[in-house]
C-alpha cells in the first residue's frame, strides 16, 4: 500500500501514530477476493456463502446485511437463512446439516450470539470444518494450534493482514494480547507466535496490566471495555490494534484503547471505527473463496502470485 514503512522496521519514533487504515486495506483484500471469485467462476465454481441468522437482534441484522452485500459484490452466491427466535436446537442443527450436504455452499456462517436457550457451541461444532469460514470449529482451532491447514478466525486473520500490509515486522517482536477469548485473543496470540513473535496473553486479572502493555512492540486489545488502555500504557513506537467496539454514553463508538492519548506514543494504531472491523468481513470473504478453491482442488493466482488453496 502507498506510504508504508520500509520492510523490517518494527517501530516508528515519531508521533502522532500512522493510522492502520482498515477500510482501505479491506478494499484491497476484497478486490483480490473478487479476482479469485472470477477465476473460480471461470472454472465452473461460484463461491457460495450461507449465513444463518436466528432472532431479531438489531446488531446482528446490521452485520449480516453488510456481509451479504460484501459477498454479492465479490461475485459470490449468497444465501441468508432468517429463522425465528423460537427456533429450537434440533431444527437449527438440521438446517446446518442441510448446508453441510449442499455442494453449492462452500462457506457457512452462523451469526452469533444466538437467542437464549440455544447451545451455540453445539451449533458451531455441527458445521463442516471445510465450510467453517468463521474458523471456530474444534478442527480448525486444532489446526491453528498445530500450525496445520485450516480456516483461520476472521478477526485475528484481519489483524495479521493489517500488520503485514503496513509491513510491521513481527519476527522477534514482543507482542502482548489483552483478552483471552476464543474469538480473538487466543487465536491472534497463536498467529503471532507462528510468526516468531514472543507473545504474552494478558487479561482482567493480570497483575500490573499497564506495565505488561508497556513491554509490547505489538499490542492487541480485545476486552470490550471502552478506553481501558491509556496512552501512557503504550510503548513509544508500538503497533496498537484496537479490536474493541463499544457504545459510549454520548452514543459514539469507542474502542478499548484511549485513541487520542495512544496515538501520541504509538507508531501505528487502528481507529475505531474503521480499523479492525472492516477487515473481519474482508477475511470472511477470503476464507470463503479459499474454501471454494479447496473443495475443487483449484489453485488461485493473484497478480502473478499463486494463492494456494491449502495456505
Amino acid at each position: 500500500m502507498p506510504g508504508l514503512a520500509p520492510r523490517g522496521i518494527l517501530v516508528r519514533l515519531m508521533s502522532p501514530a500512522r493510522i492502520l487504515d482498515g477500510k482501505a486495506t479491506a478494499q484491497v483484500v476484497r478486490a483480490s477476493v473478487k479476482r479469485s471469485a472470477e477465476q473460480l467462476i471461470a472454472r465452473g465454481v461460484r463461491p457460495g456463502l450461507a449465513v444463518v441468522l436466528v432472532g431479531e437482534d438489531p446488531a446482528s441484522h446490521v452485520y449480516v446485511r453488510n456481509k451479504d452485500r460484501a459477498a454479492q459484490e465479490a461475485g459470490f452466491e449468497v444465501r441468508t437463512l432468517r429463522l425465528d427466535a423460537s427456533t429450537g436446537q434440533a431444527e437449527l442443527l438440521a438446517r446446518v446439516g442441510e448446508l453441510n450436504r449442499d455442494e453449492s455452499v462452500h462457506g457457512i456462517l452462523v451469526q452469533l450470539p444466538l437467542p437464549r436457550g440455544l447451545d451455540a457451541d453445539a451449533v458451531v461444532r455441527a458445521i463442516d470444518p471445510a465450510k467453517d469460514v468463521d474458523g471456530l470449529t474444534p478442527a480448525n482451532v486444532a489446526a491453528l494450534v498445530a500450525g496445520s491447514e485450516g480456516l483461520v478466525p476472521c478477526t485475528p486473520a484481519g489483524c495479521l493482514e493489517l500488520l503485514d500490509r503496513y509491513e510491521v515486522a513481527l519476527e522477534g517482536a514482543r507482542a502482548v494480547v489483552v483478552g483471552r477469548s476464543m474469538l480473538v485473543g487466543k487465536p491472534v496470540a497463536l498467529l503471532l507466535l507462528a510468526r516468531n513473535a514472543t507473545v504474552t496473553i494478558a487479561h482482567s486479572r493480570t497483575r500490573d496490566l499497564a506495565g505488561v502493555c508497556r513491554t509490547a512492540d505489538v499490542l492487541v486489545v480485545a476486552v470490550g471495555r471502552p478506553q481501558l488502555v491509556r496512552g501512557d500504557w503504550i510503548r513509544p513506537g508500538a503497533a496498537v490494534l484496537d479490536v474493541g467496539i463499544n457504545r459510549a454514553d454520548d452514543g459514539k463508538l469507542a474502542g478499548d484503547v484511549a485513541f487520542e492519548e495512544a496515538r501520541e506514543r504509538a507508531g501505528w494504531i487502528t481507529p475505531v471505527p474503521g480499523g479492525v472491523g472492516p477487515m473481519t468481513i474482508a477475511m470472511l470473504l477470503a476464507n470463503t473463496a479459499k474454501a471454494a478453491a479447496r473443495a475443487r482442488g483449484i489453485e488461485l493466482v493473484d497478480d502473478g502470485r499463486v494463492v494456494r488453496s491449502d495456505a
